[in-house]
């Protein structure tokens, strides 16, 4: 019957957004116990008789030669890291999603990013769900975040949220966060599956209708990845990670979507009592605290994006009287280190099933590329030979199964990086000297095997 609104039950996993037509004991999408809860959606009809959603603008059909590429003008967040992760800053009409373990300062970043914002550009709406209008006001003291142009609202309702920035029209509005707001036409409770993707939409649509950029703040579940249905993280243009340990300074912003840039930029912040202060030379800072003649400590000059960075990688073998010794890693994949013990085992004879392994990054950054195969080889070495490694020396290079050391690429900006900081030899796959046109002052040394490898690292 057409003009009827329509009832809709169905039980959402609070976990993975997997919806079933009747309640299960265990979620089909993610495996997780006890998840799926009850939904009630009641959706209005169309004059036709359907749901419309998504985004009409009434265009026809052209060719696609025919389409404007007029590049939009980006809004500076007036910090360099932050442009940096967006691809050159905030571009107007653009859907931004945030997420972070809780404390980690998502909170405190879109504030200063809203003061600036506010301070050289124009007015800008801090919407918290969260917090009170006096909460707000306490952190931007603590902040300096105070501009009269920076307006905030405390309210959950949606459609109120939409009606303040419809007469507000803000340049930037934050809203934090997407789980607790809510549509009253929902009978659903905020930060259910369907709240959570419907105001996500009609976010969407204020965005590309009226030219606004909106940041949504996400909580993240015990696994790390953002709460509620995965379909929020394929409606929202970018999609920012929020990385670092709580209780330490460093935090790493990490863009795992972007369709306006690069998905492989990174930020870096250190966090002090006036809040998130980016940090230009993430290299000095990483290494200040390494210890000099240490066995199981290699640096690596590892690549985030187009940002040269290095690195120490650190590792540590013990003895266990067990018959399966145990395998810990951070900032590393644990699969990448499982790999590489056998490698030693098998292609240089180190006898490791008898050792502990424990394996990380100082600093709280996690690195993926696999550049960092050698070092963290040359580590475990170190550490289980009680021999430490050059401390003039960094390390890079792909390990191959058959214990040989594949080439790399951008080995310029690696060693110009590595120059830069003092040191004075590279340990490198051979068939990356090969055309290499950058002079350096530093002792190069190709190898092509691990065993090369470690004896230019370690001697003998």
């Amino acid at each position: 019957m057409r003009g009827v609104a329509r009832q809709k039950v169905v039980f959402a996993c609070q976990s993975c957004g997997y919806e079933a037509p009747k309640w299960l004991g265990r979620c089909p999408g993610c495996g997780s116990w006890g998840t799926l809860v009850e939904e009630v959606t009641e959706a209005p009809a169309a004059p036709g008789g359907g749901h419309v959603a998504g985004l009409s603008t009434g265009d026809r059909p052209r060719p696609i030669v025919a389409v404007e590429t007029a590049e939009a003008v980006r809004i500076p967040t007036g910090s360099e890291e932050l442009d940096r992760v967006l691809g050159g800053g905030i571009v107007p009409g653009s859907l931004v999603l945030v997420g972070g373990d809780p404390g980690i300062g998502k909170s405190t970043l879109l504030l200063q990013l809203a003061h600036r914002v506010a301070e050289d550009r124009g007015p800008v709406l801090y919407v918290s769900g969260e917090e009170s209008a006096r909460q707000v006001r306490l952190r931007a003291d603590r902040l300096g975040a105070l501009s009269r142009r920076l307006y905030v609202l405390a309210e959950t309702n949606l459609d109120r949220i939409e009606e303040h920035a419809r007469e507000l029209s803000p340049l930037v509005l934050v809203v934090d966060s997407i789980q607790t707001v809510y549509r009253p036409a929902l009978p659903s409770a905020p930060g259910s599956v369907s709240q959570v993707r419907e105001g996500a939409a009609e976010l969407l649509r204020l965005a590309k209708t009226r030219g606004v950029a909106i940041f949504l703040v996400g909580h993240v579940t015990k696994e790390g990845a953002i709460a509620g249905p995965r379909v929020l993280e394929h409606m929202v243009d970018t999609v920012l990670y929020f990385e670092g340990e709580r209780h330490a300074s460093f935090r790493v912003l990490r863009a795992v979507k972007n369709r306006f840039g690069s998905t492989n930029e990174i930020g870096l912040f250190e966090m002090r009592e006036e809040g998130l202060v980016p940090v230009p030379n993430a290299s000095e800072l990483f290494l200040s605290e390494r210890p000099l003649g240490v066995a199981g400590s290699v640096v690596v000059p590892c690549l985030e994006g187009t940002r040269p960075l290095l690195v120490e990688v650190q590792a540590l073998l013990s003895p266990t009287p067990f018959a399966n010794p145990r395998r810990t890693a951070s900032g590393l994949d644990l699969n990448r280190v499982l790999l590489l013990l056998a490698v030693l085992e098998k292609r240089v004879g180190l006898q490791l099933g008898g050792h502990d392994a424990y394996v990380k990054v100082a600093g709280g950054v996690r690195i993926e590329e696999p550049a960092v195969d050698l070092a963290l080889a040359v580590a475990l070495a170190s550490s289980f030979r009680d021999v430490p490694a050059d401390p003039r020396a960094v390390v890079f290079g792909e390990v191959g199964l058959a214990g040989e050391v594949r080439a790399v690429g951008r080995v310029e900006q690696r060693l110009r990086e590595a120059e830069k900081m003092g040191f004075r030899r590279a340990v490198l796959p051979a068939r990356s000297l090969k055309n290499l046109a950058f002079r350096s002052t530093m002792e190069l040394i190709g190898v092509e095997t691990v065993a090369e490898g470690l004896e230019a690292s370690l001697g003998g």
